[in-house]
């Protein structure tokens, strides 16, 4: 990442000489010396300078002690010791920070001095550290909404030069499965992050690459254990909280007294980019004298006889007459995903409710949004739909898991669903990513086949006499929007009232498999055609006029009379009436 990469300055001498000649230069542009608390000097343990531990990060440091930035501020500052704090509207470049970035800052501050005002945390220190850490986002090369365009990484932390500190996001916020790397303008470490993230920008989401997101969980890391930052001994602990170096706190302190001078705004995308990395400490020295350390090549030895001149090759195989070693091709870079191509989250792409009838197809299709680490869509994420459930309920072509990879837009859409002939809820789920895969799970529901209408074919009187059978049987047809209802469930019920509120106990009924009364029955299904003709009914010995309800899925329904007498005596056939002859009546005698 050339001079964009923060590098950790090496301790020893050199770094205490630059130290040194920082100090020296603050003093002779007459800026305020930027009191450090009493501690090592450089190169020593920031610890023994009192600083609290934290459990984040490589020895708790929110950057993982990962590399910086060892600009110091000009000569000149931008205002006279005294002078008002005012943001002027013209100055150096040195001394203006990007609008977005700027704005940040002090968003942080305000809202960190209403929910923590005991913490005292000035802005300026916010522009500080920024400076420091990314150059204030590469000169406020950030979009309309303040995320750095491209993200701003650090160098993976291999332990190679570098603190060593595994992965522990799945390379969600750095795109680095296996060790962890410096994210975003304030340069959080993505284990630091994930307790220490903000959404101050409203967005929804805690992104490091961020501006607003990542000033607001600066200021809230350095207000941690109830510092104090208007105390000198609060801040140089807030400072090594973020990155444990002496050298480190020494930069951080210098532009924070820079700031404090005056600065002023200036266009996103036209700040001074630093240009003077820290020097990494090097390879891990190997436990063997003249062993490389892993990812080094080995340094020849100089011949003994000739002082300074090439090294006397040795034979590469015994007795095979060589003379040097056949080099080995170098092994190509490996390229890594950057945020942009890492899979970050799965998310519903606006699946309405999923509800069908039984057969019938589903009007909705269920949808899934694949972002990036950054937030962005994402496409050719493969995307695993699975139905689960025992309503019978398939994908198109009669299949339970399908795979559809997201477009350019970062969508994938299952195909369509068909209800099975079961009623009853079943899930959808949807799964993508490997390693940490993401899981969307979602409900939906089979209704049984309905009906709004459902009548008699005819209108015969149904009429039995006590103890027998009715001679004829009910026929209804149940329609849907006009159109034949096949499989629709109906309820038969005798009922004492038209409307069917309550069941009668007497009266005609049904017989079940074992041929005993039954006066409900809930088995009953129109035909393709949407015809149902009923079992036998029978009567019982009391004479009466009964109600027959029929009620479908969807509510509709309709009441059949029954009628249950004993038929009218009639003389046999071909027999005359028999005549009554007039009784005889007495005369009385005169």
């Amino acid at each position: 990442m050339a001079a964009h990469i923060r590098r950790r300055l090496r301790k020893g001498a050199t770094t205490t000489a630059v130290a040194a000649a920082a100090v020296a230069a603050l003093a002779a542009s007459q800026a305020p010396a930027a009191t450090l608390a009493e501690g090592p000097a450089g190169g020593g343990d920031p610890k023994a300078a009192g600083e609290d531990t934290a459990s984040t990060g490589d020895d708790g440091a929110a950057t993982g002690n990962s590399p910086y930035y060892t600009d110091l501020p000009p000569l000149v500052t931008p205002n006279k010791p005294g002078a008002s704090s005012n943001l002027p509207v013209t100055g150096s470049a040195e001394a203006g920070i990007p609008a977005s970035i700027l704005a940040a800052y002090k968003q942080a501050e305000q809202t960190v001095r209403t929910t923590d005002p005991t913490c005292r945390l000035p802005w300026q220190l916010l522009a500080a550290i920024g400076k420091v850490e990314s150059g204030q986002a590469r000169g406020g090369r950030v979009d309309a909404n303040g995320t750095a365009s491209p993200p701003i990484l650090g160098p993976a932390l291999n332990g190679q030069g570098f603190a060593l500190i595994k992965d522990t996001d799945g390379g969600a916020y750095d795109s680095d499965a296996v060790h962890d790397r410096a994210v975003g303008p304030m340069q959080f470490i993505p284990s630091t992050w994930a307790s220490w993230g903000q959404d101050a920008n409203g967005d929804g989401r805690k992104d490091p690459n961020n501006i607003y997101d990542a000033a607001l969980a600066a200021g809230r890391y350095l207000c941690a254990n109830d510092r104090d930052l208007a105390i000198a001994a609060d801040l140089d602990k807030a400072v090594l909280s973020y990155n444990r170096s002496t050298e480190y706190l020494r930069t951080v302190r210098s532009w924070f007294s820079y700031y404090q001078r005056g600065t002023h705004e200036i266009p996103d995308g036209t700040g001074t980019l630093p240009t003077t990395p820290s020097i990494p400490s090097g390879p891990t020295p190997s436990p063997n004298p003249g062993t490389p350390s892993p990812g080094t090549s080995p340094s020849p030895k100089p011949s003994p006889d000739k002082p300074g001149g090439k090294p006397t090759p040795g034979p590469s195989k015994p007795g095979d007459g060589s003379t040097s070693p056949t080099p080995k091709p170098p092994k190509p870079p490996t390229s890594k995903p950057t945020p942009a191509e890492t899979f970050g989250s799965l998310e519903n792409a606006g699946t309405g409710p999923l509800r069908a009838t039984a057969g019938q197809a589903f009007d909705e299709r269920v949808a899934v949004l694949a972002r990036n680490a950054l937030g962005a869509p994402l496409g050719k994420v493969s995307v695993t739909f699975t139905v689960t459930g025992n309503t019978g309920t398939l994908f198109a072509a009669g299949k339970k898991t399908v795979t559809v990879r997201t477009g350019a837009d970062g969508t994938a859409t299952a195909p369509e669903l068909r209800a099975g002939e079961k009623a009853g809820e079943f899930t959808v789920t949807a799964v993508a990513g490997t390693g940490r895969p993401r899981t969307l799970t979602y409900a939906a529901t089979v209704t049984a086949r309905q009906a709004d209408t459902i009548a008699r074919t005819d209108e015969k009187a149904l009429v039995a006499a006590p103890g027998e059978k009715f001679a004829d049987a009910v026929t209804v047809k149940a329609t849907y929007k006009d159109a034949a209802a096949a499989g629709v469930a109906v309820t038969a019920t005798m009922v004492k009232d038209p409307l069917g509120l309550f069941d009668n106990d007497k009266g005609p009924y049904f017989k079940d498999a074992a041929g005993k009364p039954v006066r409900t029955l809930t088995t009953l299904t129109t035909d393709a055609e949407g015809m149902l003709r009923l079992p036998e009914i029978f009567a019982d010995g009391t004479e009466g006029t009964y109600l027959l309800r029929l009620t479908t899925e969807g509510g509709a329904s309709v009441v059949v009379e029954l009628t249950v007498q004993a038929p009218e005596e009639t003389a046999p056939e071909g027999t005359a009436p028999e005549e009554t002859a007039p009784k005889e009546t007495e005369t009385p005698e005169a």
